[in-house]
């Protein structure tokens, strides 16, 4: 593996910056409900490992398996989230509709920011690889989705394999609820970045950024 970080690098460490960002606000979640959140946290990171240190990454990561590296830190995440979300739900089913919220308005919050580091987007491709500089799907090795229409009016594309499934059901939770709660993050995102387009879920697995 190459001793050398380069963009790409850079670029997952800060999805899982973004990842575990929205971590914390499903833990304060945690603790609205009345979980333990100091019991939880102890058993929650024994399991999946804590989260990233506020350091640089050059100084973080092991220069000699940086492809390994990093895919442990985007799993232990994605074990940690599945974990506190499923510990939410079985504390209260009803809290669904907080963590609802939270994906929502964290949509909105990032659709933000790229508006305000980039201004408005304007084409479908720029959304949709917007998109992909914020969530977790695997490693780009895993190739997980398969783009059908790249157009400036409307991006289509297919889940090809599923890269959470093994550790929601680690977690004794829900993958099917993980997909709905970051459709509603994709949903929000772009409704906020550009009023011109939306995010529709079509037939046979399809999803799609199109013009309205």
């Amino acid at each position: 593996m190459s001793l050398f970080l380069g963009k790409i690098h850079y670029w997952l460490f800060n999805k899982i910056l973004w990842f575990e960002r929205l971590e914390d606000e499903i833990i304060s979640l945690a603790k609205q409900e009345g979980l333990n959140i100091e019991i939880l946290s102890n058993e929650i990171e024994k399991k999946y490992g804590a989260k990233l240190p506020n350091k640089p990454l050059e100084d973080m990561i092991d220069t000699g398996n940086i492809h390994g590296w990093l895919q442990s830190k985007i799993h232990s995440a994605e074990g940690r989230m599945a974990a506190w979300t499923t510990e939410i739900i079985r504390n209260n089913e009803k809290s669904k509709s907080k963590m609802e919220e939270i994906y929502t308005y964290q949509g909105t919050k990032a659709a933000r920011e790229v508006i305000e580091n980039s201004g408005e987007l304007t084409t479908a491709v720029d959304i949709f690889n917007s998109i992909n500089d914020y969530i977790l799907d695997g490693m780009p090795c895993d190739r997980v989705n398969e783009v059908i229409t790249s157009e400036e009016n409307i991006v289509e594309w297919r889940r090809t394999i599923c890269v959470h499934k093994d550790i929601w059901n680690e977690a004794n939770g829900d993958v099917e609820y993980f997909y709905y709660l970051r459709n509603l993050w994709i949903k929000a995102f772009v409704n906020e970045v550009s009023p011109e387009f939306e995010y529709i879920e079509k037939e046979n697995g399809v999803m799609a950024i199109q013009k309205c």
